[in-house]
């Protein structure tokens, strides 16, 4: 009695574990080769011709003629079989009833006899379409890639065979590089949510997708590093990307990396390796900022199919309900709210996934964008304002008939079609004026100015210095064909060897002498590390972006996503994702208090009411502490209090809340040309004083907007309307 009792308790026990997947060997296909390979990860490919059962008389192997450096290995992608008529590879499955995963290898290079920017062809897996009048050159060309991955999670066949058939169009050609082939558990589940019908915890829609093939779109490590194939769980050789370039404006969040231990436990291990679960991407420490934004990745997607969005979720930090809580919003539609990753697993540290079906649009006129955002929800009133996600996958699911996951070649650009047809230039100066323009035309005075403050500041500490490192310059583009110049430049070696840097000579010359005919777009200020010294205190100005092309006539300001670095952020840009040129006014007085007090924007490890220099320095200068908080070096040197105070003055009315209440560049430019003076007043021996008379602030706050002085140090490059 006692040993069937133990019998019926095992089979009761493993009954509610899950059905983990022992992964059959899978077959790997370098395709036109006779002897196969090895990658560089160790995996063994083998050759692909016994496979071809129709069409192999039409076929040939091909070498690649050009290895792009980026290329992961030259196996599969430096060998490829070129198909002139209809061919048909065909597999054994080990087991019918479970899914195939099948990824396609593609590298459109150059090959012997055979022009590979006129191919276009159609792949099938039995029935269902995979690809159709398929470019794999203009989708490369498009996506910015030299070779390309297509996977698919095939439904579960009714043959024991599968049957993958390449069909050229008309005068074209076929080819493919390489074939994966594995068996696959079966992954989604049956019913996902579907994105919009949400309504409460009891009230919302689900699709069926268990018949359904799928794309792979997109798989991403959010907060963590690249994972390749073979640190994949599940035998299933998934490669899993960093996720940071798909992230939307400047909110990236912070990532971090678990530091307890992480276990399935209730998830099956195929899922997902377990580092996507030890990493994961939050908003970080900032109620404020949390309170008013989001973290949001946008993904081009084709548009008029049905798309899973599959959530990877581990909370490690988190020990009891309502800490933090969160909603999940796809295409700006509500796909859960009040998550709470605590309470859906009741323990820490445990994964968890969810699934989301989204419905798009089918729109003929170019590219589809699916937004994926985690927004802090107040509504429980968690204790922490804050969002999590440690992984993202998209899945495209084949259409109504279940038939097609095909969809037309993506359009390349007009600006990345004239790329491709220019040769490689030189370090021309036409090539360098447009390069120029786009990060001097609007702040290149500015950083002169600061460049020149900083310089009165710290001459006495730095006057010993010999800090003449001669430092090679790199050619702005790698296509150049310029060669490494030298100067003294008193960057660090890291800096240099990434870096070209330009002195305010070669700016004012690319420019025209910041002509307003060559600006092609308004962007934001920057930040102190965009200004570059040398041991000359000369100015070298460096990465500034572009954020958005200029203002229409009839609006002063630029509607775009924020962009930026925090810390520098104008809080009007911030929330209304306005762009003015008071924005560029804002970041500058940020960087006008870096020089007074010697301290970064954003310093995360002092007390919260600390860590923000731009409401940290101008409420102890209102409260009379200036002497609190200015960098004690300054003091200890010559410097005329005259002199900072007018600097104070106008770093701090750079940092009104409102862009109407701030000065114009030129107005700052004008303060700090006064600054200059003062001070070198005061070092000549004079009575500051008197200069400091001439100009009462409230007079030169009503001064009218052009110079009155015969001889300002940047009068030369100021710009009195502001750009």
């Amino acid at each position: 009695m006692t040993f069937y009792l133990l019998i019926i308790l095992g089979v009761l026990f493993f009954s509610f574990l899950p059905s983990f997947h022992i992964s059959a060997s899978p077959l790997l296909l370098t395709c036109g080769t006779d002897s196969g390979g090895t990658d560089t990860d160790g995996r063994k490919w083998e050759p692909d011709a016994k496979y071809l059962i129709a069409g192999a008389d039409k076929s040939a192997a091909a070498k690649a003629e050009v290895q792009d450096p980026s290329l992961p290995s030259d196996v599969p992608y430096m060998s490829a079989r070129i198909f002139h008529s209809g061919s048909t590879y065909q597999f054994s499955l080990q087991n019918p009833s479970s899914h195939t995963l099948l990824r396609l290898h593609f590298y459109p290079s150059s090959y012997p006899n055979v022009d590979v920017s006129k191919s276009y062809f159609g792949v099938a897996a039995g029935s269902m379409v995979l690809l159709n009048n398929f470019s794999a050159y203009i989708t490369a060309q498009a996506l910015s890639q030299s070779y390309l991955v297509k996977e698919y999670y095939l439904t579960p066949s009714r043959s024991p065979f599968l049957n993958v058939t390449f069909r050229p169009a008309d005068k074209s050609f076929a080819f493919v590089n390489g074939v994966e082939v594995i068996a696959a558990p079966e992954i989604f589940n049956a019913e996902p949510l579907l994105v919009g019908s949400y309504v409460d915890a009891r009230t919302f829609s689900t699709i069926p997708v268990g018949a359904s093939s799928m794309e792979t779109m997109y798989r991403l490590n959010v907060g963590g590093q690249f994972i390749p194939p073979l640190s994949d769980s599940g035998g299933l050789m998934r490669t899993w990307y960093d996720d940071s370039v798909y992230i939307h404006g400047a909110g990236q969040g912070v990532a971090v990396t678990a530091n307890v231990s992480i276990g399935y436990k209730k998830l099956a291990p195929y899922t997902a390796p377990l580092d996507v679960y030890r990493s994961y991407r939050s908003m970080g420490a900032y109620v404020d900022v949390n309170k008013v934004s989001n973290l949001t990745w946008i993904f081009e997607i084709d548009p008029g199919f049905l798309y899973i969005v599959r959530l990877h979720w581990c909370d490690s930090e988190m020990v009891k309900v309502n800490q933090r809580v969160f909603d999940v919003i796809i295409n700006n539609m509500t796909a859960a709210h009040e998550v709470d990753l605590f309470a859906l697993t009741d323990a820490i540290a445990t994964p968890v996934v969810k699934d989301y079906v989204v419905v798009t649009e089918n729109v003929t006129d170019g590219g589809y964008r699916l937004w994926v955002s985690l927004a802090p929800t107040n509504g429980s009133r968690p204790q922490f304002m804050d969002v999590l996600l440690n992984g993202l996958e998209i899945f495209k699911m084949s259409d109504n008939f279940e038939t097609n996951l095909a969809a037309p070649n993506p359009r390349i650009s007009d600006l990345m079609r004239k790329g491709h047809k220019m040769e490689p230039k030189g370090f021309e100066e036409d090539y360098f004026t447009i390069i120029i323009t786009c990060g001097a035309g609007g702040a290149a005075a500015v950083g002169v100015a600061v460049a020149v403050i900083c310089a009165l500041y710290r001459r006495t500490r730095r006057a010993g210095s010999n800090g003449d490192s001669r430092t090679s310059w790199l050619p702005i583009s790698r296509n150049s064909n310029t060669t490494k110049s030298s100067s003294v430049v008193a960057i660090s070696t890291d800096a240099a060897s990434n870096c070209r840097y330009f002195s305010l000579v070669e700016i004012t010359t690319a420019t025209n002498n910041f002509d307003e005919s060559n600006i092609i777009g308004v962007g934001g200020f920057g930040k102190s590390t965009n200004i570059l010294l040398d041991d000359k205190w000369e100015a070298k100005v460096s990465d500034f972006g572009l954020s958005k092309t200029g203002p229409t006539v009839n609006k002063g300001h630029v509607s775009t996503a924020v962009k930026g670095s925090f810390g520098y952020l104008d809080p009007e840009y911030f929330s209304r994702q306005q762009l003015s040129e008071k924005s560029d006014v804002y970041s500058f007085g940020v960087v006008l208090f870096e020089v007074l007090c010697a301290r970064p924007a954003l310093c995360p490890d002092l007390p919260q009411e600390q860590i923000g220099l731009a409401g940290w320095a101008p409420r102890n200068v209102r409260l009379g502490k200036l002497e609190e908080i200015i960098d004690p070096e300054l003091i200890k040197g010559r410097i005329s209090l005259d002199s900072v105070a007018k600097f104070t003055d106008v770093a701090e009315r750079c940092l009104a809340d409102h862009g109407g209440d701030r000065p114009t560049m030129g107005d700052v430019l004008r303060s700090l040309e006064m600054a200059l003076q003062l001070q070198q007043k005061y070092m000549a021996g004079g009575d500051d004083s008197t200069i400091s008379q001439q100009i009462p602030r409230d007079v030169e706050e009503s001064r009218p907007n052009h110079h009155e002085n015969n001889d300002p140090t940047f009068s030369l490059y100021v710009n009195e309307q502001g750009r």
